[in-house]
């Protein structure tokens, strides 16, 4: 197994994505990129942890690989707004890349080079590409949240529309 952590927004949004995935066998909502030890949900939505929500998965890269991570994770949020994804705003919705070795560093760098020099968006790609340092875990309630309150008009809004993307565009790397 090989592990990825990345920071879309709201991870809601990001966990809801990738959990369907073929070959991500684990994926879990958390914190990262801060400075506060074991942050609480309530002090990163207030901005002050300096922790980005994120997702740590754990795959199979015989069924999928980290540059079709890469691709996903660029196709389901917004890579080019600053501390902002829709209608989520602050440093705790930050897009990242918390890489956890080397191979993922150049990777995820000569990705980002090449859809600067495809100009595949229209604004200057503003993802953060970090070491990962330490996630931790976000409570158990987040886990699912898409799955378990579709009904919510934050996850009609804002998660709907990222899933029908994926389904179209990412046909083959579904579950």
């Amino acid at each position: 197994m090989k592990r990825a952590v990345f920071a879309g927004g709201c991870f809601w949004c990001t966990e809801a994505v990738f959990k369907r995935l073929k070959g991500v066998e684990s994926i879990k909502s958390g914190y990262t990129g801060g400075f506060i030890k074991n942050p609480a949900y309530r002090e990163v939505c207030q901005g002050r942890t300096g922790h980005t929500e994120g997702i740590r998965l754990d795959y199979d890269e015989t069924l999928i690989s980290y540059v079709e991570l890469l691709e996903v994770f660029f196709a389901t949020h917004d890579p080019t707004t600053l501390n902002r994804q829709a209608n989520d705003v602050g440093t705790q919705y930050r897009s990242g890349i918390f890489y956890t070795d080397n191979e993922q560093f150049e990777t995820a760098s000569q990705f980002m080079k090449a859809l600067e020099a495809e100009k595949v968006f229209e604004n200057p790609i503003v993802t953060e590409l970090t070491p990962l340092d330490v996630f931790y875990d976000a409570e158990d309630e987040h886990d699912s949240y898409y799955d378990l309150n579709r009904e919510q008009p934050y996850c009609t809004y804002l998660i709907d529309p990222k899933i029908k993307k994926l389904s179209t565009h990412f046909k083959t790397l579904l579950k």
